[in-house]
């Protein structure tokens, strides 16, 4: 309840305080704020973090990272893209081609691909990709696959989450809500988290995006992994943006 009663900068900053003072698994909060707001938005959020906090996000998270998750999230964090239609398709072209050559040689930390990543506007980022499937004859996402074992590198899975949060957002969410309520013991956090900082962004068309998935709605889905007050305030903020 405390996360929707806050303004959404507010909110982004306690999301991300409390990710970077337990860091293990919730360094994906991190990207997800840098990754799915406007330049203006991260900028509110960074401003309420320093208001609230006393320090900067980009403090604390090159504090509590190292190696390539420091390159990464620090990256992105501290970046403003432009955020304007213009495409530059030579650009792009080559782009691809840094990254099918980075991530063949398993580089997946490499500065090249922090920086195209990090810096390129959304839709930059997605005509290179485009550019990369055209080129290559297969989604990008293919080359960041598990191995033959099965496992998959933490990193990798975190630079897999970047680009679908940079080019398909509603895919991503769609993801985090489904392994949250489908694990041994609902990750509360996990629901909470998307239900509320989306509900009033694009919360519809991730129920849309879950039923075409899963066939089955994202409420009946909730409704039969949680139950009390806690159910009620799910369904409540799930019908935020119907009404």
């Amino acid at each position: 309840m405390l996360l929707w009663t806050v303004s959404p900068a507010e909110r982004d900053a306690i999301l991300a305080n409390e990710a970077t003072s337990r860091w293990t698994s919730s360094n994906q909060i991190i990207m997800e704020i840098a990754c799915t707001r406007s330049s203006k938005q991260l900028l509110e959020a960074k401003q309420a973090y320093h208001a609230r906090f006393k320090k900067s996000i980009e403090e604390d998270v090159a504090h509590r990272t190292t190696g390539d998750f420091r390159k990464l999230l620090f990256s992105l964090i501290a970046c403003h893209r432009y955020e304007g239609d213009e495409v530059n398709m030579t650009l792009a072209k080559q782009e691809a081609k840094i990254l099918r050559d980075k991530f063949d040689d398993k580089k997946f930390g490499d500065d090249e691909v922090i920086r195209i990543l990090s810096t390129r506007s959304k839709v930059q980022v997605n005509a290179a990709l485009n550019q990369y499937k055209s080129q290559f004859g297969h989604e990008i996402l293919e080359a960041l696959k598990k191995s033959d074992s099965g496992d998959e590198d933490d990193f990798v899975w975190l630079l897999r989450s970047t680009i679908k949060c940079l080019t398909r957002p509603e895919e991503y969410f769609v993801e985090v809500i489904h392994g949250s309520i489908h694990k041994t013991g609902t990750d509360e956090g996990a629901l909470t988290r998307v239900v509320v900082s989306r509900a009033e962004v694009d919360l519809k068309i991730i129920k849309e995006e879950y039923q075409r998935r899963h066939s089955l709605p994202l409420e009946k889905a909730i409704t039969k992994e949680t139950s009390g007050d806690y159910e009620k305030l799910l369904l409540a903020l799930l019908g935020h943006q119907d009404e």
